[in-house]
């Protein structure tokens, strides 16, 4: 459940004295860092037209659906709402939601020329100290956004005061269990402008729009201070809220108004989609006007809702953040109900029980012109013993195209049940590693334990394993070197940043950090981004 899905701080690990204002300070020891490269990605490849999927399937088990736009029930959306998501995401250098975009495959932007294989930390900024049992820093997913400003656009933002003048500016927008939000140079770690404070804890990672424009997505994880919780829309400009979409909605068929999972911004239809953990699936038609001479930015968002009701025991809420190829849309459940959607109609395709709670998100990749996915569930309604099942799924069907379990330890002991399984998002490796997809799985075999499985995406079967000490729920997450070698960062729970060889799984290095890793690393070029359990946001070298 998500209100019980992030354990504060254990007593060996406590958060710091809090500061009385935010500051970027430098790690001890603090060797002087080596000059910082930030490398953007060679010219983008010419425009491809939008990937349009005909279904191949009805078969869901939903005992309903529905689909309503100001409260009154709709049999299709209208035209303007319909979607087929761009080939690309942004036009802009960056990282702009969690796992990078629609197919969640993502996560680092460049090429990183590494030589030593070496991770080093270049600085550490400390965000307040937040109140127990939360604090600050981040949990899971927790992954930044990172951002090139383009020209235009960082001129238009006085906030940022005189690195509105800095050509190449790279931003870090960081949301933190504290309940707010900040922004950083991703060079040195330092302010790059006032936090923004939204009220209640920031468990799920922050977007931004794909298009540069000043608009940040945030959505909340915990009810705090007796504040609504849900989706806040700012705008980067005034650092106003433009937008509020509240959790607890009369539509929903769960009163849990969390946001955990990271939209996704469709800049042709100019409309954000995302899920929550009301159970409730929105698509945001927002209608933007922007003015960047005038320095004018407002939304008046249409709100439409799908709402669906499994066969059987349901147990509603969308915690991991929707995929997209083209005009499919896949996403699961706390049941593990795993769907297949037509984003042109929104419908479903297809339904798969995946047998347990699936929060992890599923990445699509094209296999032979069709999508496929890859998922993983948890050992939660099946524990607190069990076996978390990875799958590969066709997207047009659902059908199963190969499965392996692992058993997994979870806990019931206690004043809190403790899950078991897959919460990092697979990552699905692409050229020298384009044959296999790497899962990361947590209390596995033991109690404390983690794993990492690289298996072969033709057949399933292991291509290389790598325990753990330390059970992990951050997402691996692939960077290549300028040779177009492989490399995975892989954080685990009680602090550690492992740098491994993707194709082999060899650990290169290590790094010990301050606090309690859950969430998610964004890279850009040769820097890593990553925030701890605590109040900490580390900024790590890739060398």
């Amino acid at each position: 459940m998500a209100s019980c899905r992030t354990p504060p701080p254990p007593p060996e690990a406590p958060p710091p004295a809090p500061a009385l204002s935010p500051a970027a300070t430098p790690p001890v020891p603090a060797p002087a860092p080596a000059p910082v490269t930030t490398r953007p990605s060679p010219t983008l490849p010419a425009r491809s037209p939008p990937r349009v999927f005909t279904p191949e399937s009805d078969t869901t088990q939903l005992a309903s659906y529905h689909l309503s736009l100001k409260g009154e029930e709709l049999d299709a959306p209208p035209s303007r709402m319909s979607q087929v998501f761009p080939e690309r995401y942004t036009e802009a250098a960056g990282v702009f939601t969690f796992r990078g975009g629609p197919s969640r495959t993502g996560g680092a932007w460049g090429t990183c020329p590494m030589r030593e294989h070496k991770l080093e930390r270049i600085w550490t900024f400390n965000t307040s100290r937040g109140l127990p049992p939360w604090f600050g820093g981040a949990g899971w997913t927790g992954q930044p956004v990172i951002v090139q400003w383009p020209d235009v656009i960082r001129h238009s933002m006085g906030r940022l005061g005189r690195r509105r003048l800095e050509k190449g500016f790279v931003e870090v927008i960081q949301g933190s269990l504290d309940g707010s939000v900040y922004f950083l140079d991703l060079r040195t770690g330092k302010p790059t402008r006032p936090p923004i404070d939204t009220g209640n804890p920031i468990k799920g990672s922050v977007s931004l729009d794909p298009r540069g424009y000043p608009l940040l997505f945030v959505g909340q994880g915990i009810p705090r201070k007796k504040k609504a919780i849900g989706l806040h829309v700012y705008d980067l400009i005034t650092h106003k809220e433009v937008f509020f979409l509240p959790g607890k909605d009369k539509a929903s068929p769960r009163s849990w108004g969390a946001f955990d999972s990271s939209g996704l911004l469709n800049r042709t239809t100019d409309s954000y989609l995302l899920g929550g953990e009301n159970g409730l699936l929105y698509s945001l038609k927002l209608n933007t006007s922007f003015d960047a001479i005038k320095l004018k930015l407002k939304v008046r968002p249409e709100v439409l809702r799908y709402r669906y009701t499994p066969e059987g025991t349901p147990h509603y809420g969308i915690e991991n953040s929707i995929s997209v190829m083209g005009n499919l849309a896949f996403f699961a459940d706390n049941g593990g109900t795993v769907q297949g959607m037509d984003l042109r109609t929104f419908k479903p395709m297809w339904t798969f029980d995946a047998g347990d709670d699936t929060d992890a998100s599923i990445p699509v990749e094209l296999e032979n012109g069709r999508p496929v996915l890859y998922t993983g569930t948890e050992v939660d309604k099946t524990g607190p013993k069990g076996k978390a099942w990875l799958r590969k799924l066709d997207g047009l069907t659902g059908k199963v195209l190969w499965e392996r379990s692992y058993p997994c330890e979870g806990s019931r002991s206690g004043p809190k049940k403790i899950d078991a399984g897959t919460f990092a998002t697979p990552m699905v490796g692409t050229g020298d590693v384009g044959d296999r997809v790497v899962f990361t799985l947590s209390r596995c075999p033991g109690f404390n334990d983690g794993l990492m499985v690289a298996l072969s995406k033709a057949t399933g079967e292991e291509v290389w394993r790598k325990p753990l000490d330390n059970y992990a729920w951050s997402s691996p997450t692939s960077c290549k070197d300028d040779e177009g070698h492989s490399f995975i960062l892989q954080g685990d729970i009680m602090g550690t940043v492992h740098l491994l060889d993707a194709r082999t799984g060899e650990e290169l290095d290590s790094l010990k950090l301050e606090g309690l890793i859950e969430a998610s690393p964004a890279i850009f070029g040769d820097l890593a981004v990553l925030a701890t359990r605590g109040n900490w946001i580390h900024g790590l070298r890739l060398r």
